[in-house]
């Protein structure tokens, strides 16, 4: 089965004169998908962005993130797992050519998942492992996604 996915990237930095020098414009945008609210986002700080916005790196590590976590507690509900709590603390590396351009070289997902009951403490660990081989966007990207989960139980 396919699914499409389309989502509109609209430039809302033009101060005037468009792009007629490398300062004369913002990297401002917005992300935008029908019947949701926009994302404004801009070009990471490095890259003469607007901090305030979220920028493409940090959404394809949000990406990697969201995807592992859905598919995770999927898992944890079909098995079982009562998770009452997931925070995830991602992170990205980007290396950067001399000349333009870059690649990431790896994310690592840092998961602090708090489950119900100390029972489910060895199942929930190793539901990460097969939420990785699942989750889509990990397997779309060229670059290895690490996962060092911490599992705790609940007072």
């Amino acid at each position: 089965m396919r699914r499409d996915y389309q989502v509109d990237v609209v430039w809302t930095g033009n101060t005037g004169p468009g792009t007629n020098s490398y300062r004369g414009y913002r990297r401002t945008h917005e992300i935008r998908s029908p019947g949701k609210a926009s994302i404004n986002a801009s070009a990471a700080p490095a890259f003469r962005g607007d901090p305030d916005r979220y920028n493409p790196e940090e959404l394809l590590v949000a990406s990697l993130s969201q995807c592992h976590m859905l598919w995770y507690l999927q898992l944890a509900a079909d098995s079982g797992v009562v998770v009452i709590g997931y925070h995830d603390q991602a992170r990205g590396t980007l290396v950067e050519e001399p000349h333009g351009g870059g690649r990431f070289d790896e994310v690592t997902l840092a998961p602090q998942v708090t489950v119900r009951d100390r029972v489910s403490v060895d199942v929930a660990e190793a539901l990460h492992q097969q939420a990785h081989k699942l989750c889509y966007i990990a397997n779309s990207v060229a670059f290895p996604v690490h996962c060092n989960p911490t599992t705790r139980v609940a007072n």
